[in-house]
């Protein structure tokens, strides 16, 4: 079949694709049921988070809402962490990376120590947490940070953070974790990219050429619009951000940074029951791309058209990713 062709140039590597498959459906047992508001990409605009940004949505992508991101992930095997305001995929056949959005209220982060980021030392945090980790985890379970990605970068005209990390599994399988933190008037929005790693430059690209500079925070939650004298302030700056921001004072109690671990390891089921369910969005889309997208009620939080102020979302159901033993 065409659809067996075409998914094995998505997933690339089959032996992440057989260990992937075999962590998601064996350790949790759970396929997605939900029926989720998929809103498919045709140049109008996705409100993230309670009035808080806004996502041109091009032809090329599709998008869950924060509501629907949650689901997405629990049904997967993932475990939303309550922060999620929404995700995108993309519609070619040949792309295999996702995107999360986040926002975290932790207060005003100041930028204070942009030219103090000590990339060595965070880079040994993470190192050491991993390992204090991996002592109280199955052996098939532990992960390996091997080093910096993206060193961590601080952009001052966009008030936002990058860095990624290189890790690996028990089976020597490569895997990355890009990250960039916009601040914001009251926090930081998380851009988390999950991609194979042999296509991460191509998906950095992606997201730094397209979900990026379609990404504007609406007026009165910049980083600018900040009011000292009514704001709250986060008791943090830009080096505990890149270690898991308020979790730092938890990890400092008990020696060890583990939140990286935590993080990899709701990605790492999320993505190939991702790419199963928009690889079967995304096919039979085109076989009744004759057929507009059903408007679906939504809540005013995310999701919304920008222009019109109603739902633009298609109300096809995916069919299940495959369990183990399953052949697309």
């Amino acid at each position: 079949m065409r659809m067996k062709s075409a998914w094995k140039k998505k997933m690339g590597a089959a032996a992440i694709t057989a260990l992937l498959l075999t962590t998601v459906f064996s350790s949790t047992g759970v396929q997605a049921e939900t029926e989720l508001n998929w809103v498919v990409g045709q140049g109008q605009t996705v409100t993230l988070g309670n009035n808080l940004a806004d996502l041109k949505l091009s032809e090329d992508f599709v998008f869950l809402n924060g509501t629907d991101t949650q689901t997405f992930e629990r049904e997967s095997g993932g475990v939303p962490n309550g922060l999620e305001i929404g995700s995108v995929f993309p519609i070619a056949e040949d792309q295999t990376w996702s995107v999360y959005f986040e926002y975290e209220e932790s207060g005003h982060i100041s930028d204070d120590e942009k030219d103090e980021i000590d990339a060595d030392a965070l880079l040994d945090s993470y190192k050491k947490g991993t390992e204090e980790s991996n002592k109280e985890r199955p052996e098939e379970d532990h992960m390996f940070v091997d080093g910096w990605e993206t060193p961590p970068a601080y952009d001052e005209k966009l008030k936002s953070l990058t860095w990624a990390l290189r890790g690996h599994d028990i089976n020597n399988n490569t895997f990355i974790n890009y990250n960039i933190r916009i601040l914001t008037r009251q926090g930081n929005v998380s851009a988390i990219l999950v991609s194979d790693p042999n296509e991460l430059g191509a998906s950095k690209k992606i997201l730094e050429d397209q979900l990026l500079p379609a990404f504007t925070l609406k007026e009165g939650q910049r980083y600018e619009d900040f009011d000292a004298k009514t704001d709250k302030k986060a008791e943090y700056g830009l080096t505990a951000l890149i270690l898991g921001g308020a979790g730092l004072a938890v990890a400092k109690k008990v020696g060890l940074i583990a939140g990286l671990v935590l993080l990899l390891r709701k990605f790492w089921y999320v993505i190939i029951a991702a790419l199963g369910v928009v690889w079967r969005l995304i096919t039979g889309k085109k076989k009744n791309n004759q057929n507009p997208p059903t408007e679906v009620a939504e809540g005013p939080q995310d999701g919304m058209n920008g222009e019109t102020g109603q739902p633009e979302e298609s109300q096809d159901r995916p069919a299940n990713p495959p369990g183990p033993g399953q052949t697309l």
